[in-house]
């Protein structure tokens, strides 16, 4: 008999594991080595009482690991937020876990959901936005899957090896079961897309869309002079995986002529919070409006002459025809898309731009003060880097005991990529205290 909790008996088990083309539920795992998977006993009482439960979690809570300042990078980036988020996202007018079908009773979900349109417009330089996405990844993923459709038949999408590995796994996964060859532009030796091979690659004629980065995985602010041109003379589309955040201070996609811009908005102030909930956005040249998934609020007047929203472009199949839908996106992230329309309306342009100068000023501190130690290189020394960057170790150097006496005084040193190279991240939110200290843990190394 199944667990009292658990609502599927043997038969609805068996029905859906011949679905999934399995014979049991341990077949499900097959690819996860035997070495990960856990063998013992669960440790969960049978029973307990509400504030049993809440005192049980607090106890597990208190086993993670806290920083006082956090360096590591890699796409999600640890930023101050203004307290009044919290209050504000809670107003009834705007707190809401479903889609505003009726705009008559949805004007307050209506409006931040236009606001915020308008802001990523503008901040990624392109003309409309949808809202929203589930993650920056996934984001990536649709707007491939925009350009095949966009394509004229094209099924083959290039993604730059200097786009995050995480981003390029999700797109290969939605493009294997959407019949879409994803082919991958090799990075140079100085970390950046070799633009010889994308022209190369693109000569083909069969290519869809060009997946880039801005900045890339490893930091770097890279060139895209005339990638848009090259894209566009065989018909392809444009497409830059970027840092909300630190759009604020770089040229934005739609100054290097990008048809889509995607990514993760989680550096607009969301809490990292273990890995979510986070927020993808996707803007676009009006053009491919039609082609994006989600939905797009417009503002108008009503009888009376006064400001209101509605609901512009919205897909029936997402409510209806589920499965001729562009994308299954629907409210889930809402609460999200309020969170970074908040925190960008609160901080204004001059605040996000001098939250970028806070990591930037700190980062190129940091770097110049490791490098000198002796013990750290640049691993790309002729890159532009806004405020993350990569070290390669010097022989003899240890990077395990580097990270651990920094965690020990509170610092989560960086990302290791591989043996001897790290990543390290500088945001506002680090002190020049915590930096100070770092540099002299690499010295007494």
């Amino acid at each position: 008999m199944p667990h009292r909790y658990f609502p599927h008996s043997q038969e609805d088990i068996a029905s859906m594991l011949e679905t999934c083309g399995v014979k049991s539920l341990d077949d499900l795992y097959a690819d996860v080595p035997e070495q990960l998977k856990f063998k013992g006993t669960y440790n969960v009482p049978s029973e307990m009482s509400e504030h049993e439960v809440r005192k049980f979690f607090n106890t597990l809570g208190k086993k993670n690991t806290s920083f006082d300042t956090i360096l590591a990078g890699a796409g999600f980036y640890d930023h101050q937020a203004p307290a009044a988020i919290g209050s504000l996202i809670s107003r009834s007018e705007f707190l809401t876990a479903y889609t505003p079908y009726q705009p008559e009773i949805s004007q307050g979900t209506l409006q931040y959901i236009f606001e915020y349109q308008s802001m990523m417009a503008s901040l990624t330089g392109m003309e409309v936005s949808n809202a929203s996405m589930y993650d920056g990844a996934t984001a990536a993923a649709e707007a491939m899957m925009m350009a095949v459709a966009s394509g004229r038949k094209k099924n083959r999408v290039l993604v730059s090896a200097t786009v995050a590995p995480a981003v390029k796994s999700v797109v290969k996964t939605y493009a294997k079961y959407h019949g879409i060859t994803v082919d991958e532009i090799p990075a140079t030796i100085g970390g950046t897309t070799s633009l010889a091979d994308m022209e190369q690659m693109l000569a083909t004629g069969d290519v869809a869309g060009v997946i880039v980065a801005t900045p890339n995985f490893y930091g770097i602010l890279e060139d895209y002079t005339g990638v848009a041109d090259m894209c566009h003379k065989v018909k392809a589309l444009l497409i830059m995986h970027c840092i909300a955040g630190d759009l604020a201070s770089v040229k934005s996609p739609g100054e290097w002529g990008a048809d889509i811009a995607v990514g993760d908005a989680q550096s607009l102030g969301i809490p990292l919070s273990f890995g979510g909930p986070y927020l993808g956005f996707l803007c676009a040249k009006k053009a491919l409006m039609r082609k994006m998934p989600g939905r797009i609020v417009g503002a108008t007047k009503d009888s009376e002459g006064r400001r209101t929203f509605v609901l512009t472009l919205q897909a029936r199949e997402q409510h209806i025809r589920r499965e001729k839908a562009t994308s299954n996106i629907c409210s889930n992230q809402g609460l999200m898309a309020l969170y970074v329309t908040i925190y960008m309306s609160l901080l204004g342009v001059k605040g996000l731009q001098e939250t970028v100068n806070a990591g930037v000023a700190g980062a190129h501190w940091l770097c110049d003060q490791l490098t000198s130690t002796g013990k750290f290189n640049m691993t790309y020394p002729d890159s532009v880097f806004l405020n993350e960057f990569c070290l390669t170790v010097t022989t003899g150097t240890c990077i395990e005991k580097f990270m651990t006496e920094a965690a020990a005084s509170g610092i989560l040193a960086g990302v290791r990529l591989e043996d001897d190279r790290l990543m390290i991240a500088v945001t506002e939110t680090a002190s020049r205290e915590s930096l100070e200290k770092l540099v002299e843990i690499a010295q007494n190394l």
